[in-house]
Formats: structure tokens, sequence, C-alpha cells
């Protein structure tokens, strides 16, 4: 969440923000509570501190008629104390609600838009391939190759969930190993994270975990829901933590199942793997200084550039404008890998995005860097290194062969043992 003190100071820069996002929040139903919710804890304290006087009062020796008086006293400050805690409580929880609804400010050079097409590309790498036939989808080369199975998958789970099998297995492992190599030479510390996490943590990242528009899986009456990304765990794992500043950065790599409640909403591409309700992902993830994130935040996109590059794909950069980012990022960069199975004649299809969050997570889970000035919030940013199933998607379009057999990118042969999935 932004920091409350700046409600009023930065009024018409957070309401501009607000509006840019195409986002709906009433800054000064907000700003009403706050000052509301500042008056009704000052109330309390000072009745409090009238009753304590008042008790303070009683022990001593006194006339009926004063000590009577007291009485009278000490219950009308215990029925007001009573009715401005049941107040505070109301306000404090409706002032709390609408201050996490409030996004993340913008950097100034995210461009302004309401949807993915109002985002600008800021880098094309590779060319497209070009084949000597009609390219398959990855649905129609999986039939072929025997390595995924949608229809069980759904008479056993639902919809949009699937048996990976045969070389699929292979080819999701080694897409796995080859990131986590990439992502340990740069300092990463690998992880394989819990893909539960309580309701606390998602809010605290920037997650809603309930209402009919969250795509969380909750896990009724534990308090607890299925992640949709390791950013979570990886964020919630330094929660209410203060480190020394000479500790940062931290670079942590969390390999999870990610759960997802929402297959694809109308004008969204959702065929096949592209969009479904469990994957695996490796998440990038950093808590640094201020000063360091935007650096650091071109390094993990570098980073995601590095592993898709190393596969041979063809792709471009985005530039995420502001009605497309999620409420926490202060600004996100996707990865657009092509897709020669998407629409008539292929597509760009997003595989990884990589945000800084600034101090907008960090203010939610309490995490903190302290130095010779006192204590502030740490910078926290989260990157894709890898979501297998989409990567998948890309792969497999885009070296398939005519008899429908598929090549494997050369920096993945060492980790498969074999250099092409046959058709069967």
């Amino acid at each position: 969440m932004i920091d409350y003190r700046e409600l009023k100071t930065r009024h018409d820069e957070i309401a501009k923000n607000i509006a840019d996002r195409n986002m709906k929040i009433d800054l000064d139903r907000t700003i009403a509570l706050m000052e509301r919710r500042s008056f009704l804890m000052h109330e309390v304290e000072d009745l409090r501190t009238k009753r304590n006087t008042n008790a303070a009062q009683m022990k001593g020796k006194m006339e009926d008629s004063v000590r009577q008086a007291l009485i009278a006293e000490g219950r009308e400050l215990k029925d007001r104390i009573a009715s401005s805690e049941s107040e505070l409580e109301d306000v404090d929880s409706e002032f709390k609600m609408l201050l996490k609804q409030i996004p993340n400010y913008s950097h100034p050079d995210v461009p302004v838009g309401k949807e993915d097409k109002d985002s600008t590309a800021v880098k094309y790498v590779g060319k497209p391939p070009v084949f000597g036939f009609k390219p398959l989808d990855h649905v129609q080369l999986c039939e072929k190759l025997h390595i995924l199975d949608f229809d069980t998958a759904t008479k056993v789970s639902g919809p949009k969930f699937y048996y990976l099998m045969n070389e699929g297995v292979l080819l999701q492992m080694a897409l796995e190993r080859y990131a986590l190599d990439i992502v340990m030479k740069h300092g990463f510390t690998p992880l394989i994270t819990p893909d539960i996490a309580k309701e606390e943590v998602l809010e605290g990242i920037g997650f809603n975990p309930r209402g009919e528009e969250s795509n969380i899986y909750t896990v009724e009456g534990t308090g607890t829901a299925l992640v949709g990304t390791a950013e979570i765990t990886l964020g919630g794992y330094n929660m209410n933590h203060v480190f020394d500043r000479n500790e940062l950065p931290v670079k942590m790599a969390g390999l999870s199942h990610c759960f997802r409640r929402e297959a694809g909403g109308a004008g969204q591409y959702s065929k096949g793997l592209y969009r479904v309700h469990q994957f695996s992902k490796l998440e990038m993830f950093v808590f640094c200084l201020p000063e360091q994130s935007e650096e650091i935040h071109n390094s993990l996109l570098a980073i995601e550039e590095e592993i898709f590059g190393g596969l041979g794909l063809a792709y471009r950069v985005i530039d995420t404008c502001t009605g497309d980012l999620g409420a926490p990022a202060y600004r996100k960069f996707d990865i657009e890998a092509w897709m020669p199975g998407r629409g008539e004649n292929g597509e760009y299809g997003e595989v990884t995005s990589t945000s800084n969050c600034t101090d907008y997570q960090a203010r939610g889970l309490n995490v903190k860097y302290k130095d010779d000035n006192g204590t502030a919030y740490v910078h926290m940013l989260n990157g894709t290194a890898v979501a297998v199933s989409r990567a998948m998607v890309a792969i497999l379009e885009n070296f398939q062969q005519e008899d429908g057999s598929v090549r494997i990118p050369q920096v993945l042969v060492p980790y498969m043992g074999i250099s092409e999935i046959k058709a069967k």
C-alpha cells in the first residue's frame, strides 16, 4: 500500500494515477475516513486518560455525594469509550480497505493507456521463423507427439487442467533446470516454496484472496489460499523482518506450482496451455534498497532476455501501460515470444513479466531495513524466470517440423538427453 500520510500532500498526483490506471476509487472518501480515524484515536486516548484519572480519584476518602458524582462520571466515560471504540473499529476497517485499493505510483515513463494495446514495444529481438508448410498450433502438435492430455484431466479435475506425458515431462523439467542454472549464476538463492499461503500474506503483497473478481483459489475454513505465483510466498518469507542495510540486496528464486481461478476472460487468448488453472513457474524476487531498485529491475529484464534469447526464440519487450499494471507495480516489463500457431499468421504472446513494486508491498508486509538514520521500507521486485507452460507453447510452435516432430533448442538438449521429440 502507499503511505497514507501522502493522501493529502500528493492528492492530485494520486488522483491522476488512479484515473490513468482506469480504476474507480473514492480518494476523497478515503481521506475523510483517515481524518475521522485520527480524530477518534485521539478522542479514545483522551477518554481513557480521563477514566484513569476518575479511577484514581475514587481511591481517596471523600463525601458520599462526591463519590456518587465520580461513579456517574465513570459510567459516562465507560459508555463514551465503548461508543468511540466501536466507531473507530468501523472507520479503521473501511479506511484500510480503501487504502489497500489505491495503486502504487507509476514511473513517469510508463505509457498511459487503458488496455494492453496501449502498451509500448521498446525492443524486438530475433526474427520469427518462416515455414515451408502451414504450421500447427501447440495443441495439434501435442496430439501428434502424445505429450499432453487435456481430455482426461478435464474428466478428473475439470476444464483447463492437463496431464503432461512422455517427453513433455522431460521438457518441463529441462526448462526448470535451465532457468534455475541461469538465475543461480546471477546470485539468486533457489527455493522450492509452499503452494499455500495465509490470506494476510496475500493481502499484504497486494493480491485479493476473496470476492468474485479474485483470481485466487481459497482453501475454505482455513484462512489460506493456493498461490497464483511464488511472488506471494517469497515476499512473505521476510514478512515483519528488518534487514541491516549491508545485507541488501537479497535475491531469491522460487520454484512453485501456480493456481489461477480465471482461465481467460473476454478477448483474452486462452487456447491450450497458454492460460490454464495450474502450471509451474520459476520466479525471481529481490529485496533491496530504494536507490537500487530501478537498476535491479533492468537486470531482472536482462536475465529474462538471457533465458529466452538462449532458447533461440524471437521476442519483443513491452513497457506495460498504466491500465494494464497490477496495483503493486510501479513499472512492469513483459517479454512476448513469437508463437506461430497463435491467430491466423502467428502473434506475440506474453511469456514473462518483471515488476518494480518499490515500497508498496513492503508496507503491506512490514519489511524494512535499518541504517544510521533509522529504519525505512525496502523496495521489492519480482520477475518470471520461466513460466513453463507458456515457454513450452513457444518452443513447440517455433521448432516444429513438417512431419509434426519438434526439435529441442540446443541449450536444452543436455538436460533432456534428446534433440528431438518425434511424432508418434
